[in-house]
């Protein structure tokens, strides 16, 4: 945990915030659990862009996370904390005694020699999986499954974590980072404590290249534009654009975007804060 501010050596140097990587115990990945990542630059498979802005970057291999925690019952010991390029939270490399290998998420405080388990005799500590109905009321969770066995899909990303408010019946009420509340089936698999690595979010690039080394391409703001290729474009000088929206016309600002029959709506007691 923690992050490095760099001596402004350099005009790239100057403003450059980055994790200090202190945490980090091994600097190459378990080669069972490494996949080969295929980059599509934006492209389809018949070469054309269909996304804008995607391109480049560094080589990069797929780490395999275990999202589902279906090994239950049996104690893994937490063998190392890595870098994933992939995400903005660390990982960690179980080691489970019945020979088996796995990444997770590493939870804040999550450190290497510990014994994290998974299932419905686990105890409520962190980096332990277990369903929401044997997780006491008020406990910080992450990984928090949507569909029993469907693995984990949300709060996920550094920094996070959300809180089981109260029990009814089937479900379980949960306070999401974004401010949402909502149901979720009690037979559903969380993990204990905040996802690792919160200071991602005081981290600061320093230039434009860092951004090129993770495939981002530089974004076109649709007020430079003419008008043939954005709504916002033309106009003599600087122009401001009129209404903010986007390409394809709609508005970019206070237009709801969710479908009003959604069927997760009845699950969601409080809407997001704006």
């Amino acid at each position: 945990m923690g992050i490095r501010k760099l001596k402004p050596t350099t005009p790239g140097q100057r403003h450059k915030i980055i994790g200090a990587l202190s945490e980090i115990t091994a600097s190459t990945p378990e080669k069972s659990l490494v996949v080969g990542r295929v980059k599509s630059g934006g492209r389809n498979n018949e070469g054309r862009m269909t996304m804008r802005y995607i391109g480049g970057g560094h080589r990069q291999k797929y780490r395999l996370i275990d999202f589902k925690r279906s090994k239950d019952g049996i104690p893994a010991t937490v063998k190392t904390i890595e870098y994933d390029p992939n995400r903005s939270a660390r990982i960690a490399l179980l080691f489970y005694v019945d020979g088996a290998k796995t990444y997770i998420l590493a939870p804040n405080g999550l450190e290497v020699g510990q014994t994290v388990m998974s299932g419905i005799d686990a105890a409520p500590e962190i980096g332990n999986c277990l369903p929401l109905a044997k997780i006491p009321l008020g406990t910080v969770i992450h990984n928090i499954e949507l569909r029993p066995g469907q693995g984990a899909k949300m709060v996920r990303s550094a920094g996070t974590f959300a809180q089981i408010v109260s029990r009814e019946g089937d479900y379980v009420i949960i306070k999401m980072p974004s401010g949402e509340t909502r149901k979720i089936l009690s037979a559903c698999k969380a993990t204990v404590g905040s996802v690792g690595n919160s200071d991602h979010a005081l981290e600061k690039s320093g230039k434009a290249g860092r951004t090129r080394w993770l495939g981002r391409r530089p974004r076109v703001r649709g007020v430079v534009m003419n008008p043939v290729d954005h709504p916002m474009g033309g106009g003599e000088g600087r122009a401001s654009g009129g209404h903010p929206r986007s390409r394809k016309g709609l508005y970019a600002k206070g237009l709801k975007t969710r479908a009003p029959k959604k069927h997760s709506s009845k699950y969601i007691i409080e809407r997001r804060k704006k």
